[in-house]
């Protein structure tokens, strides 16, 4: 898996006519992503996690792909209504649910729900009667930079008595659900989670639950700082676990994985000066922009200079342009002499960047544009 990377000649173009901070996603990437998805775990049935990045692009391009998706809020399903995406190809996997969230799915006919409280059941039964659930198992080990379990997840000695509530509310208790974490850096974790699977979905057939579904959540990793990766890797792993899954129908939710390296972000430097006798470089985007993965997502942003190379690097610190001292995209990057208006790129900057972003100290958004 390549990461997308501008060349200087189209970063140029592309910030004289669109200015400065500027999201460019490339299609390409995203259709290449979502095909090796396919082609290395060809049983799998893809619902893409729109949270990781709603670009409208992204999601027409998915749209056209035959993708599936997952919906965490009332305002994303709106979202993929209005661009014609029916509920049949949705799945409402927040385990937490708003009112407003199950009336806007019930609407527009989402049948399966990801839940780990009898609660949740509760209120899927008032507003959506007919509905699917898929039970979510708590992973306890997992190697992810991302760790999900902590706020969701039942523990498996839980699950069939949640089912077992479902069923006796009318619902369609036939699935099992995890999430081993965001950005896993090896198979182990889905390995242990598979192990538990299996054994959870034998005791649950043989108590008198159908497990029809299993859902494997995201995770899936994009190329990162100082971490060694090989998603294929892992995906052709996966493949091969599922030999011990012929009896169910598998289904993910990636998001990072699709959008995390399909995405660049040009910034320009718009001022410079030295403190304590370092070099201090700012930028017109930081972390309340394009860089709140920092803070939200526990992310390392890859940032490279445009500049022409002359032997003379330093060490420098890279800022963002609000009043707040938080607002720091790199304290150390070795970097040429830089002037204002230079260009910066982040390069892996697909997945939880601008969707977590804001207009704090009344900076715009970065614009977006599809480079295909």
């Amino acid at each position: 898996m390549k990461s997308f990377k501008l060349t200087k000649e189209e970063a140029t173009m592309l910030a004289q006519k669109y200015a400065t901070p500027l999201e460019v996603i490339s299609l390409e990437h995203i259709e290449e992503n979502y095909n090796l998805l396919c082609k290395h775990i060809p049983r799998l049935k893809v619902f893409y996690a729109i949270k990781a990045n709603s670009a409208k692009c992204i999601l027409e391009k998915l749209i056209k792909l035959g993708s599936n998706f997952d919906v965490a809020s009332a305002g994303e399903i709106r979202l993929l209504s209005k661009m014609g995406v029916s509920g049949e190809k949705m799945i409402y996997a927040n385990p937490v649910k708003t009112i407003e969230g199950l009336i806007e799915a019930s609407k527009v006919g989402i049948k399966r729900f990801t839940f780990d409280s009898e609660n949740e059941i509760d209120k899927i039964k008032k507003y959506v009667p007919d509905a699917e659930v898929l039970a979510r198992v708590k992973i306890k080990q997992s190697d992810a930079i991302v760790n999900l379990n902590i706020k969701f997840g039942a523990d498996e000695t839980k699950i069939l008595d949640l089912l077992n509530y479902a069923k006796a509310n009318g619902l369609k208790a036939n699935g099992i659900c995890f999430h081993v974490g965001s950005q896993v850096l090896s198979t182990k974790s889905y390995e242990r989670a598979f192990s538990l699977a299996r054994g959870l979905i034998d005791r649950l057939k043989a108590s008198g639950i159908d497990i029809k579904y299993m859902d494997i959540g995201g995770g899936l990793p994009v190329a990162c700082l100082d971490k060694d990766v090989d998603a294929e890797k892992i995906m052709k792993n996966i493949n091969d676990c599922l030999v011990d899954f012929e009896d169910v129908e598998v289904w993910a939710e990636p998001g990072r994985y699709i959008c995390g390296n399909a995405v660049n972000v040009i910034t320009s430097i718009i001022g410079k000066q030295m403190r304590d006798e370092k070099q201090w470089y700012y930028i017109d985007d930081g972390i309340y922009g394009s860089f709140s993965g920092i803070l939200f997502d526990h992310w390392d942003y890859d940032i490279i200079s445009l500049k022409d190379e002359d032997n003379t690097y330093e060490k420098a610190t890279i800022a963002g342009p609000s009043c707040d001292s938080l607002d720091i995209v790199k304290k150390e990057m070795y970097c040429p002499k830089l002037d204002e208006g230079d260009l910066l790129i982040a390069l892996n900057a697909g997945a939880y960047s601008k969707v977590s972003a804001t207009t704090f100290n009344g900076f715009s958004l970065p614009k977006t544009v599809a480079l295909e």
